[in-house]
């Protein structure tokens, strides 16, 4: 992104402001109708992908063009004619009535732009996945079988990009972009304004950081706290890794670890509750499953993905015998307790999504009590510099979320109007011959390699309108496929070959990328299990009795214990080949029996968990024993 300077920079400024201004305008007046909203939303954002992000790596980094210029106020001309004309086009009757030649040449402009845009803002794997996309609609009348789709003229071409507003560059996802997320989006910079993100960060050092590996543990909590407010893995490395990776590094761990221990621990904050990123919003938009509902399905899940790191980490910090942080440089209680007030945001945000409120508006009125609290000390104080600085944030931060929105809008176009989503979920299906377990592998690999390289909400949308057809043929249920789905294109952040999580740690950590990812892989493993686990058994998605519950949690802790165990090679000493393979043994049963309904789940879970114990204790003992 650009620093500019001078009158550049003031212009991008007020823009950016009235942007954030708008949308809470509109929060609290009310929202506009689809093309209006979603139009104004695109008309303020799209133009600053151009103003603020270079076109290529020679362009000046400290001002914009004339080119750019251009390019911006061409892209506004779309938008505007779309909220000129709002009640002509509600109107009209879709792919009935014909497109004007000023409709098809805006809807091209707006395309050709929007694909400029992405490339330039968001990654150009995305651009390049959008025109194949739509290529494919031209020779789709070539292909045979499920891959055939009947000629479509132009003027339907573009009609289904530009003017429908269930789907396309202004549909129901760009709808969600421009109402809920972009509220969280400033709901997290007036969080980051008021000093929650440093409280976080004290909080997670003083519980973790003076045992073995603190830092690491840090990385964790204070990771997985963040990272669910942020809701994006790689600007979440950055945001606490900066902090993080150079103290692991300093305390004794490798650099590679050190980057894949914090794009690991930023990563699992999408599917940590309450807010999980955008893409729980989006899901409750897909899925018309209350949001709160899809939060506490969610919730068990994310606790172990957190639960396995911890304990990784502190196994490995044992193994190396890595310290923890010196007393004198953690956070006091005191301190911390002075300062509990900065969570009354978050608490906000939890009591009015639990009392009925939409997740929108429960943004809103967060919103204002982060505002409030800023007044309790003087740093913090919400001044009309800070309010300003916090809202341009705020402006910023909506642009990449905004253009990912509306290109996945452009996929699910093409996908919906084609057939071509339920031909590949055919494909898949007809693979898996009836297994749901291969059936489920199939999803995973095309999660993992739909969202290589792209920001969670679109990845997330983009493996939905794919994958999920699949699992839906074959008898899941609704929630546990989009969740699956949700899973496994996030884990893609942290996943080899493109991992873009991964890089992120690896660039802070001045450490190899590929080390990096394939460490980072290793220790978001318990993603991967969580994922498959709660398609079989419904107590991981805290449904059914509270034996059930409580069995299951008995069991992932196993799971997780034994997953640690396995990636560090250490249990109170270091393991042989043969107890690395023992333990591989006993973790593939405890999955096996885990994901297995029928399976007396309680009784494993009483005697493996009592076993477990006894082990460990008897261990010590021996140990102790040997020493003196």
């Amino acid at each position: 992104m650009r620093e500019l300077k001078g009158w550049q920079r003031w212009f991008v400024g007020v823009w950016l402001v009235a942007t954030a201004l708008f949308h809470l305008y509109t929060a609290t007046v009310g929202i506009l109708q689809p093309r209006l909203q979603r139009g104004a939303h695109l008309l303020l954002l799209l133009p600053m992908a151009f103003i603020l992000y270079p076109a290529t790596k020679k362009s000046p980094k400290d001002r914009f063009t004339v080119l750019d210029v251009i390019l911006a106020v061409l892209s506004v001309i779309p938008s505007v004619y779309l909220i000129v004309n709002n009640n002509a086009l509600n109107m009209r009757f879709e792919r009935v009535d014909p497109l004007t030649t000023t409709q098809i040449v805006l809807g091209i402009i707006i395309i050709i732009l929007l694909l400029e845009a992405i490339r330039r803002a968001v990654v150009p794997a995305m651009a390049v996945l959008l025109i194949v996309l739509m290529g494919y609609v031209y020779i789709a009348p070539y292909l045979p079988g499920i891959f055939y789709n009947k000629p479509m003229k132009l003027g339907r071409f573009v009609e289904m990009f530009y003017l429908i507003t269930d789907s396309g560059i202004y549909g129901s996802i760009t709808g969600i972009s421009a109402t809920v997320v972009a509220l969280f989006v400033i709901f997290g910079a007036f969080l980051e304004s008021t000093g929650v993100g440093n409280y976080l960060t004290m909080v997670a050092a003083r519980i973790a950081g003076r045992g073995p590996g603190g830092p690491a543990k840090i990385a964790v909590v204070g990771s997985g706290l963040f990272g669910s407010i942020s809701g994006i893995a790689a600007s979440n490395v950055y945001a606490t890794g900066s902090f993080t990776i150079p103290m692991m590094k300093k305390l004794g761990y490798k650099p590679e670890l050190a980057g894949a221990i914090e794009a690991v621990a930023s990563t699992g904050g999408i599917f940590m509750p309450p807010v999980m990123g955008a893409a729980a919003f989006i899901m409750a938009e897909l899925t018309n499953i209350p949001y709160v509902k899809i939060c506490v399905a969610a919730l068990l899940g994310a606790i172990f993905y957190y639960v396995a790191l911890g304990i990784t980490v502190h196994l490995i910090a044992l193994r190396d015998g890595l310290k923890g942080l010196p007393k004198e440089e953690l956070p006091s209680w005191k301190k911390i307790l002075k300062e509990t007030y900065l969570l009354a945001p978050a608490i906000g945000l939890v009591y009015f999504l639990v009392k009925g409120y939409s997740p929108f508006m429960a943004a809103y009125y967060s919103i204002w009590i982060s505002i409030a609290i800023s007044f309790f000390k003087k740093e913090t104080m919400m001044t009309p510099k800070r309010i300003w600085s916090t809202l341009e944030t705020s402006g910023k931060n909506m642009i990449i979320v905004a253009l990912a929105c509306a290109g996945a809008g452009i996929v699910v176009s093409v996908l919906t109007y084609t057939g071509l989503g339920l031909g590949l979920a055919s494909i898949i299906t007809s693979l898996a011959g009836g297994r749901l377990l291969l059936a489920l592998i199939l999803v995973m690999v095309t999660c993992l390699i739909l969202g290589m390289g792209l920001p969670t909400t679109p990845a997330y949308i983009i493996a939905v309108t794919i994958a999920a057809p699949a699992l839906l043929k074959m008898g899941v249920d609704v929630l546990k496929a989009h969740l699956f789905v949700l899973y496994f294109a996030q884990l893609s952040e942290v996943t080899p070959p493109v991992c873009v999580a991964s890089y992120c740690g690896a660039s802070i950590a001045q450490a190899d990328p590929m080390k990096v990812g394939f460490e980072s892989w290793k220790l978001g493993l318990t993603g991967y299990i969580v994922g498959y686990i709660f398609i079989y058994n419904d107590a991981l998605l805290m449904r059914g009795s509270v034996w059930q519950i409580l069995t299951i949690i008995v069991l992932m802790t196993l799971i997780s214990y034994l997953l640690s165990i396995l990636i560090s090679g250490y249990f109170t000493r270091k393991l042989k080949v043969y107890e690395r393979v023992l333990t591989f043994v006993i973790l593939a049963l405890s999955i096996w029996a885990t994901a297995t309904p029928k399976f007396p789940k309680e009784i494993l879970a009483i005697v493996v968990f009592i076993a477990g114990v006894l082990y460990m204790l008897l261990n010590k003992f021996v140990l102790k024993k040997n020493e003196a």
